[in-house]
């Protein structure tokens, strides 16, 4: 398996490449509030409020739509869980009533188009069929994400850390949410372009995951978060070219890349348990 040679021979796998890169700054920038926050089940309410949207923007105004369906899908989302939360103390109830509904509605309408191939193309994308206005696209999206993220770094660390000194520090609750539920979102609809809506969920997780099995701080998380995006792009890019193409086995390039992200998390679990365990020992003979 070469896993250099096909992104320089052919430019289907060049521009899914970059679209990694391009997940990879958008993973580094949000994926670690994600994993400092406990956010996994936010986001995957996330996930599946903007599947209504990907599914009717696709099916009204054909591929082109779905980029605008899904945006306008997670704003709606990103605001309604974002006040939602500054009502009910837990949250966890109505995440899982947007996630149902949102999902069926997009089922629906999906179903009622007559096009129920359709489904599967929004579910688990089309990597391979990425077009450089597409790409385009995904990198202008997720930079608008990106820049909200830096510009309220200081608001986010507060309230990861120190919710209550985050008020105290003049930073306003609902604003910081608001900026990084609606960046969750806009990611979402950036992911669920390249990796489809049904595995976008492991881009936000998984990286950040990994890293803080690391032991990493918040800018080693931020480092290895785009790091681990990055190489599962790669890697699975690289095994799925070499298997369907090579092979002649139809092995779809999203399942890879995340099952890349798995192999990434049993790495980080094996190395944190060991580098735990080698701290213990140091602590002891310390003691002693």
């Amino acid at each position: 398996m070469n896993l250099i040679v096909p992104f320089l021979q052919y430019d289907f796998m060049l521009r899914a490449l970059l679209a990694f890169v391009v997940l990879a700054v958008l993973a580094a920038a949000i994926g670690p509030f994600v994993a400092l926050r406990d956010l996994e089940f936010v986001s995957d309410g996330l996930v599946h409020a903007v599947f209504p949207g990907l599914a009717i923007g696709a099916l009204a105004l054909g591929r082109d739509g779905a980029l605008p369906g899904a945006i306008i899908a997670g704003a709606i989302a990103a605001a309604v869980l974002t006040l939602t939360a500054t009502r009910v103390r837990q949250a966890d109830a109505p995440v899982a009533v947007v996630l149902t509904t949102a999902f069926s509605i997009g089922v629906i309408a999906v179903s009622a188009s007559g096009f129920p191939g359709q489904l599967e193309l929004l579910l688990f994308g089309q990597m391979f069929a990425i077009r450089p206005a597409q790409l385009w696209s995904i990198a202008i999206v997720a930079s608008v994400a990106v820049v909200a993220m830096i510009v309220t770094r200081r608001g986010q660390l507060y309230r990861a850390f120190d919710p209550e000194g985050a008020r105290a520090a003049g930073f306003r609750p609902v604003a910081t949410d608001l900026v990084l539920n609606m960046s969750l979102a806009v990611a979402v609809v950036a992911g669920s372009q390249v990796l489809g809506n049904l595995l976008v969920l492991a881009l936000l997780i998984i990286p950040a995951a990994s890293a803080r099995n690391f032991g990493a701080g918040i800018i080693g998380m931020v480092v290895l978060s785009g790091v681990f995006t990055l190489v599962a792009g790669w890697a699975g890019l690289a095994v799925a070219f070499d298997v369907s193409v090579g092979r002649g086995v139809n092995l779809s390039p999203s399942g890879a890349v995340v099952g890349a992200f798995v192999a990434i998390y049993a790495a980080s679990l094996i190395i944190g348990a060991v580098r735990r365990a080698g701290l213990h020992r140091l602590r002891r003979g310390s003691a002693s």
